[in-house]
């Protein structure tokens, strides 16, 4: 990209670099102040968001190491904003193999956003002299960080040490893989449309793509949601192929006309949708205690045309809502770390601390205690979480059935670690499917 001057210089046919590296370093300081990325997303101008979310994406896969050498720079940590806006350049200078813009421009707006921002006028002099010995040290401070297992990995220390004790064979290729973006994969709607259809419908659009399931496509490239052929009416729908995986395994050997199914903590909807799809005379109640993600599950079921029983309520607590009546199936995706998701949230790992597992684990058990006496015997509870560890895993089944001896473990993934493309259109196979990592445990109730 050609710089004109500091104060005009732009992304290719966006508005100025300096204003997006500015809006890139709030949004990091506030994640690491502990609030989440999708919701200070809202609060940037609409004509900078996409710009400004795919630069915090990229730093924030890069935060550990531009931390490291921001350290090693600066031996005294800079105020907030300026720190924040500092480690933010340093990411993207350091991002191996991929230099959006040059470095002169990088330093040249780097230095601009500074000297406009309130909070950081007073830094630019530092900003820059640290920049710019990058350019000259790069080497050597690389080397002085080499050991250090956060620059290394760009992830918590303790995050790290967890996962080489639950995957010993895999944890490197789970912190790798999570520094590339997630594919976008779709579900096609059985009722509105096939496999075949979507495909073609993708290739009518010059989209190209790739089946990774008997009806999940996955892109080659990442597009606008809205601009997806058919995700308007209804004929397909944004999943992972590792999520894809839940209504199928729990709807398998349903043979009740018209079942009674339990989506517990459904939002935004898809799992409620997919099982619907499959049965469309299930009769589905679809949990949500927060009432703005329960009118999520609403607008994906119109827009699919489907319907449940959608509720805002708490499933931790049956008194407040259930009528009695047993279910045939229940799922249970329950709050959870959501480690297993970083590919696509890269804030997560910066926002969980490590006692949050232990609580998330509590909140776990207490979810399994409440809703399996609501299941039917001989009914099915799929137990699902979107995490790497353990302890949200198969730590807490293994738990749950050895203090219930109606519970069977039956046939089930277990732990889904993410280990398949980096991109582009994936092999078929066990491996494409692994977009994300999961826990999957079916658990029949034995009748009697």
């Amino acid at each position: 990209m050609s710089v004109q001057t500091e104060a005009q210089a732009t992304t290719p046919h966006g508005p100025p670099l300096w204003r997006q590296l500015q809006w890139t370093a709030k949004l990091v300081q506030g994640v690491m102040a502990g609030q989440s990325l999708a919701t200070q997303l809202n609060q940037v101008p609409g004509e900078l968001r996409s710009g400004v979310q795919a630069l915090t994406f990229e730093v924030l896969r890069g935060l550990g190491l531009a931390t490291a050498v921001r350290s090693q720079l600066v031996p005294r940590r800079p105020p907030a904003p300026a720190d924040a806006l500092l480690c933010s350049v340093l990411a993207l200078m350091l991002a191996p193999g991929a230099e959006r813009y040059a470095l002169h421009t990088l330093a040249d707006q780097a230095v601009e956003a500074a000297k406009r921002g309130r909070d950081t006028r007073n830094q630019a002099g530092l900003i820059n002299a640290c920049i710019r010995r990058l350019s000259k040290e790069r080497e050597g401070l690389l080397q002085r960080v080499a050991n250090d297992p956060v620059a290394r990995w760009n992830y918590p220390a303790w995050w790290v040490k967890q996962l080489r004790s639950d995957h010993p064979k895999d944890w490197q290729t789970i912190l790798g893989q999570s520094q590339h973006p997630a594919p976008i994969v779709l579900r096609v709607n059985v009722l509105r449309s096939t496999l075949d259809e979507a495909m073609a419908d993708l290739a009518a659009h010059d989209i190209a793509a790739a089946p990774v399931g008997e009806a999940a496509i996955q892109l080659a490239r990442p597009m606008p949601v809205a601009a997806i052929p058919g995700f308007a009416e209804g004929r397909v729908s944004v999943q992972s192929a590792a999520a894809q995986r839940a209504a199928p395994l729990l709807m398998a050997d349903l043979g009740t006309q018209a079942p009674r199914i339990l989506d517990a903590c459904a939002a935004p909807g898809g799992k409620t949708a997919h099982m619907l799809e499959l049965h469309p005379d299930a009769q589905v109640t679809a949990l949500e205690v927060d009432a703005v993600r329960a009118a999520r599950i609403g607008e994906t079921l119109t827009r699919l045309g489907l319907h449940a029983d959608v509720r805002v309520a708490d499933a931790a607590k049956p008194a407040d809502w259930w009528d009695g009546r047993a279910f045939d199936r229940i799922m249970l995706d329950a709050p959870c770390s959501a480690s297993g998701i970083v590919r696509r949230h890269p804030d997560i790992r910066w926002l969980r601390r490590q006692t949050d597992i232990a609580a998330l684990a509590a909140l776990q058990a207490g979810l399994l205690e409440a809703l399996w006496p609501l299941l039917a015997p001989g009914g099915r509870m799929l137990y699902v979480t979107c995490s790497v560890f353990r302890e949200e895993g198969e730590g807490r089944v293994q738990a749950f059935v050895a203090q219930h001896p109606e519970a069977q473990a039956l046939p089930s993934p277990g732990h889904l670690l993410p280990r398949g493309d980096s991109g582009g259109i994936p092999a078929t196979g066990e491996n494409a499917r692994c977009d994300d990592g999961f826990y999957y445990a079916l658990l029949a109730k034995r009748p009697g």
